[in-house]
Order: structure tokens, then sequence, then C-alpha cells
């Protein structure tokens, strides 16, 4: 059993969507070019238990959603600066690009936003767990901002709503592939984070 969950908008004006790690790697993800606008972000969260009856469930994707409609193709991302063959080669492989996760967390955010709406000072202690409510470990466990587990969270220093998607990582962590799915016309409809459950 799955069941989604929606995680509110992520703005990406500059189309450059980067794939984190968030609490070690903001600003250094997978980044790879999309059609710049806002975009609903939403979570899959699948029941792993062996009886099927909720006991244990586990976020299985991160998904950024630019159009709504049936996929038909779902395949490697190609990252920005991998060439035609470089994506051919891996793709060819059975190999994926992806994202190395350290603290059980994946996240969306626009790339090129990061360096003016982060402070230039110790993110753990002044965003991401100062104690306040506002923290983003603080919201990743509220239940009353999204669903315990996730958060939508703006940067500290937004000038224009820039913002970041927070999930937790399914089965923790690891190394989780990058994929986008296609209608049947070829129309990029989402970007997903396969966290593998």
């Amino acid at each position: 059993v799955r069941s989604v969950h929606d995680l509110g908008m992520l703005r990406v004006p500059s189309g450059r969507l980067e794939a984190s790690d968030p609490f070690v790697m903001l600003g250094s993800g997978l980044v790879f070019l999309i059609p710049p606008g806002t975009y609903p972000v939403r979570v899959t969260i699948a029941d792993v238990s062996d009886t099927g009856d909720g006991s244990h469930m586990r976020e299985s994707y991160l998904s950024i959603i630019l159009h709504e409609g049936e996929p038909v193709v779902v395949e490697n991302v190609r990252p920005e600066g991998v060439s035609d063959q470089q994506w051919l080669d891996a793709s060819s492989a059975g190999e994926y690009f992806g994202i190395g996760v350290d603290t059980a967390t994946v996240g969306f955010a626009d790339a090129s936003a990061i360096p003016s709406a982060m402070p230039p000072n110790d993110w753990y202690e002044d965003v991401y767990d100062s104690g306040e409510d506002h923290s983003w470990f603080a919201l990743m466990d509220s239940r009353d901002h999204l669903i315990p587990g996730a958060a939508n969270v703006e940067m500290p220093r937004a000038a224009n709503g820039e913002n970041v998607v927070l999930s937790h990582s399914g089965w923790g962590d690891g190394f989780y592939p990058v994929l986008a799915s296609y209608a049947a016309d070829g129309t990029l409809l989402g970007v997903h984070i396969d966290l593998l459950v």
C-alpha cells in the first residue's frame, strides 16, 4: 500500500534543480535542468510491513511534478555538465546518477538560489538545529507543519520565497538514484529521488 502526500510548492525560477542530502550537501548536490517555474513536491510513502497493516512505513520517492500525466518512460536523469555520451554510457551500463545521503534526509532546491538565500555562517546551529520552532529539524519533526519526516522551508535570506523541500530517505543513509518520468509525447512529467523501497 502506498500513499502520496503533498509537500507544497518548490520555486525553481532558474530552472537549475538540485537534489541532495540538504544537511550535508546543500549547494553541492546533483543539478539538472528543468523548465523554470514553481512546482508541487510530493512524497510517496509505502507500507513495508509483512502483514500490510501500516506498522512499518517508509518514504519511497520524493518527487517534483512538472506536469500531471501518465508516465510511460522512466529513466536516468542527465545532470548538468554531463554529455550525451556520458549519459548514454551510464544508462546502457545500468548505472544511475544519484545522491549520497549521510543524514537520512533528501531534498530539492533551486541550485542558483542557495548562494544568496542561505547565510554565510554555520548552517547547522543557526538554521538546521537552532532549537527554535522554525529550525529545519523542528519542522521535520512537527505534526503541525506538514507530515512528520518532511518539511517545506524558506531559506533564511530568501528575498522571493526561495525554499527547500525535505523528506526522510526511506531506509536512511546510502546512495539513491534520481530518475525522470516522461509522457508518451516526451513531455517531462517529474523528477524523482528513488529511495529504493
